[in-house]
């Protein structure tokens, strides 16, 4: 075969190629994880790019993975207010409010103990140190910070309703509405779930949740379905936008593995699991917990690394990290809850950028 035939089959083959990629993931974007289909469509453009190979004939490019640098900085810049945080909570346990310095390294360990030191030292504005002579040194928040430290309770109470939703869809898209509850506890802090969950959030809604012990293992049982929930994050803010009309007589699908759609299925699922989190993003060995519960792929991260449209996995920091690319814009989160405002305000007092207070509007959409 002369090498100008040969050349136009694999053109022929290649643009066959590209066009059924283009619709599969326009098909994606129709998917809908619980029971109805969306009329919503994102566009995208696949470039493959071919090049000789070492016998003389034209094989595909392997695809580049491209960085987000504005998502990597996003890493970053939580390193500090995580410090930030992290010591005002332990502040705030104590008895007294104040906290001697020789009892940080209980708290913390060792090593962690030097960076909380190094946040008391930067950031006199929200730590104050006190104590000498006779008195050991102590650490306690400032006056200023303990009276924003004050506004977080009612910032808790205003997340109650939107962690009661993400908590039932989290159950309803499982397999058999149930989670272990320890997979539940690895991922309540993305969640925003408070540390004593079980005990003050869980018994106040009986007729939803429920504790059983399943298989030697203790699941978190949702007792009520809410059809009313049975739509994706996505398809939510399309409705609230106007974009979309709701959809009636919703069927629920069965898909098995072998089917064509349980591909699209996965990026459902995996799209709305990082909605359902405060900051829209999570560890991947958050994400791979998961694995039984919503019958994720055992090759997760090139299901992740083949969608770098819709995520972004990051390696910055002791952990790797998806993030949903759509909730951001640069480095900054779109839509804050309540929690994340809160814990802006509180961070900003130690002389960073000015929180842009008009992601507080967007907070009362999300509550609703």
């Amino acid at each position: 075969m002369s090498k100008p035939l040969l050349y136009r089959r694999c053109s022929i083959s290649s643009g066959l190629i590209q066009i059924l990629r283009i619709d599969s993931l326009r098909e994606t974007e129709n998917f809908v994880l619980f029971t109805g289909e969306s009329s919503s469509r994102s566009q995208w453009t696949f470039v493959q790019v071919r090049h000789k190979s070492g016998g003389g004939g034209w094989r595909p490019k392997k695809k580049v993975y491209h960085r987000v640098h504005e998502l990597d900085k996003a890493i970053d810049l939580k390193k500090k207010p995580t410090l930030i945080l992290q010591l005002k909570s332990i502040i705030q346990a104590q008895k007294h409010g104040s906290l001697l310095l020789r009892d940080l390294e209980k708290h913390v360990g060792f090593v962690h103990k030097w960076n909380l030191m190094a946040a008391i030292e930067k950031y006199p504005s929200i730590f104050y140190v006190g104590g000498g002579n006779k008195e050991p040194p102590f650490v306690m928040l400032t006056e200023k910070a303990n009276k924003i430290a004050s506004e977080e309770g009612e910032a808790t109470e205003s997340m109650e309703p939107v962690l009661v939703k993400n908590l039932r869809k989290l159950l309803m898209m499982s397999v058999d509405c149930r989670v272990p509850l320890e997979k539940v506890e690895f991922i309540q802090s993305a969640m925003g779930l408070p540390q004593d969950f079980k005990t003050t959030l869980i018994p106040k809604y009986p007729e939803i949740f429920s504790l059983k012990v399943i298989n030697g293992k203790v699941n978190l049982v949702l007792e009520n379905w809410d059809s009313s929930l049975a739509i994706t994050a996505r398809e939510d803010r399309l409705f609230r936008e106007g974009v979309l009309e709701p959809i009636g007589d919703r069927k629920k699908l069965r898909i098995t593995k072998d089917d064509p759609k349980a591909r699209k299925r996965v990026v459902a699922v995996l799209h709305e699991l990082l909605s359902l989190t405060m900051e829209k993003r999570v560890t991947c060995a958050q994400l791979d917990a998961f694995h039984s519960e919503y019958l994720l792929p055992s090759r997760l991260i090139l299901c992740l690394i083949k969608h770098q449209g819709i995520f972004y996995i990051t390696n910055k920091g002791a952990r790797g990290t998806v993030f949903l690319k759509e909730a951001y814009a640069g480095s900054n989160l779109i839509e804050k809850c309540p929690l994340i405002l809160f814990h802006d305000r509180f961070v900003a007092l130690c002389g960073r950028r000015e929180v842009n207070l008009s992601n507080e509007l967007q907070c009362s959409s999300i509550i609703s």
